[in-house]
């Protein structure tokens, strides 16, 4: 039986001209560490592969070194199953009026109770957002390039890294992991 396809996403790639990471060498970075049936999607950083084995804490540890070393600036790798990104996909608590809009961010942990008390204390505006588990759920009223509250002060608050994709590129991921 051939293992899993993993969804593994870095963090703050490409976005503003810093933190530059083809997607080719992304690419031969996975396959550099044994990965297979490698591919991305984007130039956000989204890769779709089976890992080596099944330690996927320490694959991701090895891509984020890998980047560094050759890129010379770390960035969080974050990786879920299929089945886990299909579940944050479901569990979304918005209505979707515009998938461009709705987000989830994947984290490196679920944030504590106090953290997310700590962080409902930011001013939303029309936007929503929402934890379940490990993930942030976030619906902008009017797009994330126009955001009424100030997420990066929500992310802060809670205290964990995470990567953000909007849920056509959540979508596209769950099609390319299938």
């Amino acid at each position: 039986m051939t293992p899993p396809l993993r969804i593994h996403l870095v963090r703050a790639v490409n976005v503003g001209g810093t933190a530059k990471l083809p997607m080719a060498d992304w690419r031969a970075l996975a396959e550099g560490l044994g990965a297979t049936r490698v591919t991305t999607y984007i130039a956000s950083g989204n890769l779709v592969c089976v890992p080596p084995d099944d330690d996927h804490d320490a694959f991701d540890r090895a891509l984020e070194h890998a980047v560094e070393e050759r890129f010379g600036f770390f960035r969080e790798v974050i990786s879920r199953s299929r089945e886990e990104v299909a579940n944050a996909l479901a569990a979304h608590p918005f209505e979707v009026i515009e998938p461009k809009f709705s987000y989830i961010t994947f984290l490196t942990a679920a944030p504590t109770a106090e953290a997310v008390e700590a962080a409902r204390e930011v001013p939303t505006g029309d936007d929503r957002w929402e934890v379940i588990g490990r993930d942030l759920h976030v619906r902008y009223a009017q797009g994330a390039g126009r955001p009424q509250m100030k997420d990066a002060t929500v992310g802060r608050r809670l205290a964990v890294a995470g990567t953000a994709r909007n849920l056509n590129t959540v979508r596209k991921l769950l099609e390319l992991s299938a």
